[in-house]
């Protein structure tokens, strides 16, 4: 197509929601043009060789347990264009000092078997949850307001998820193992864990990680977008790299068009499309604590303490739940702690194409305040060594972004918010302002598609989704 000619939609940025929104578009027959600033699609789920030549490493989200349970992607045959899931042994283990690790396994039982003195009481969270992720997936990642369909099931989720992380762990558990397991579950949050509605990511995580697991993509996250756009262009869908959108008036004309960005990059280029009222309330949405990431090539396995911390594709260094509540409220105080809680994945383990024979690649990092110019690369290096003593002689090279890099790799990560917004109680439901219909602007034709709309980060798809089938009501096409 020619510079002039008129597209039913255009899409700036090529995230999994971008391409989401962009896919449900095309899959209704409208023609799509999808707009991406930098030479590769992707957003948050590129990869690179950011350390040594044919070491890969994902260079934001790894571990994908919501793309597996993303109702959306279900809807896809991205199998087909190259997306394979890899399932490791255990989807998490969480060592603790002395040589011990507890490790989700996909069996509750066999995980409950793990907990002495809080076996049963692990059981009873768990089970009535049991093959029915379906059910709460829909619900949880649906469209707000609407009511849940599983009202029983989501009201009896509820009730548990709203409270804080550190208030269900004590009042659930009563030896320190499980409570240490939960708390890095909430702590997925990326909020201080004595907040409210902190308990419901951990008990997501951990229902996911029971129900479908915590899968990674085989050959690296950017294999998720790239299937997402072969299955779009093959729906006649047109994608064009290498320009940042700075204006709407950049764009050839359109009757909708939506932005996978965050709430500052959208009054960056509509702003002044936009009325005076809704701008403001843009401009008072809040971000939240940055990340401080490092990429390891290893010349072997991480050495850990406990060898059974090997079968699992990610783990959560951060010991007992005391000190995860702590390093997580210093974040939200603004302070960087000596012992931070980190996320860490091991994908070459499962994955053999990350890394040379016999080389291994890590991904890591932990949670600190927003634009934060500190490089914990030491700190987390420590919390590693601490339970996998000999890590730090097996590393070969290293790549570290700090939360203030992160905005200049993608505008849309403020200050190194990799959820694009803080996800607490009030904007966990009010994201990016309070509207019925938060995907549609107060502009005729045009919608935000990113994380910063319900149902928030993670790489699901669903904020596209949503997105584009408000467009579909407001264009009145039906599919």
């Amino acid at each position: 197509m020619s510079e002039n000619s008129k597209y039913d939609a255009i899409v700036i940025g090529s995230g999994p929601n971008g391409l989401a929104a962009a896919i449900t578009l095309a899959r209704a027959g409208l023609s799509v043009l999808v707009q991406e600033a930098v030479e590769t699609i992707g957003g948050g789920t590129r990869t690179r060789e950011l350390t040594l030549p044919g070491y890969l490493h994902d260079v934001c989200s790894a571990i994908h347990p919501l793309g597996l349970a993303s109702p959306f992607f279900k809807d896809l045959p991205l199998g087909k264009y190259g997306l394979e899931w890899v399932h490791p042994s255990a989807p998490l283990a969480h060592p603790l000092d002395g040589g011990r690790a507890i490790l989700l396994e996909t069996s509750i039982d066999a995980t409950a078997a793990q907990l002495g003195r809080d076996a049963d009481a692990y059981r009873r969270l768990l089970k009535p949850y049991a093959n029915k992720l379906d059910h709460l997936t829909e619900d949880l990642l649906g469209p707000l307001p609407l009511p849940p369909r599983h009202l029983s099931e989501v009201v009896s989720f509820g009730l548990q998820a709203i409270r804080s992380g550190k208030g269900f762990a004590r009042s659930t558990f009563r030896d320190e193992s499980a409570r240490a397991l939960f708390a890095g579950m909430a702590a997925h949050s990326i909020l201080p864990l004595d907040q409210p509605i902190t308990a419901s990511f951990g008990l997501v995580m951990l229902i996911m990680g029971h129900q479908g697991g915590w899968p990674l993509a085989r050959g690296g996250s950017q294999k998720i977008t790239q299937a997402m756009a072969d299955y779009f262009c093959s729906l006649g869908g047109e994608i064009r790299t290498g320009h940042r959108v700075t204006s709407l008036d950049e764009l050839p004309p359109s009757r909708a068009i939506f932005f996978d960005t965050s709430p500052r990059e959208v009054l960056k280029i509509a702003g002044d499309r936009l009325p005076a009222r809704y701008r403001r309330q843009l401009e008072g949405y809040r971000y939240g604590a940055g990340v401080c990431k490092v990429d390891f090539a290893l010349d072997g396995p991480i050495p850990w303490e406990n060898p059974e911390v090997a079968r699992a594709g990610t783990v959560h260094v951060g010991g007992m739940l005391e000190e995860i509540v702590a390093s997580e409220a210093a974040v939200g105080r603004g302070e960087h702690v000596e012992r931070p809680f980190v996320l860490l994945a091991q994908q070459s383990l499962f994955d053999p194409s990350r890394a040379p024979e016999g080389k291994h690649t890590v991904w890591a990092y932990c949670h600190v305040p927003n634009g934060s110019k500190v490089d914990m690369t030491p700190r987390i290096e420590a919390q590693i060594e601490r339970f996998a003593p000999g890590f730090k002689k097996r590393i070969q090279a290293r790549y570290t972004r700090l939360a203030s890099d992160w905005e200049k790799y993608n505008p849309n990560y403020v200050g190194g918010d990799i959820n694009t917004g803080a996800q607490d109680l009030w904007q966990f439901f009010t994201r990016p302002v309070w509207r019925l219909t938060p995907y549609r602007m107060p502009v005729k034709g045009l919608y935000l598609c990113s994380s910063a709309t319900p149902p928030g980060g993670g790489v699901h798809g669903m904020c596209g989704y949503h997105a584009a089938k408000t467009a579909l009501k407001d264009l009145r096409v039906i599919r």
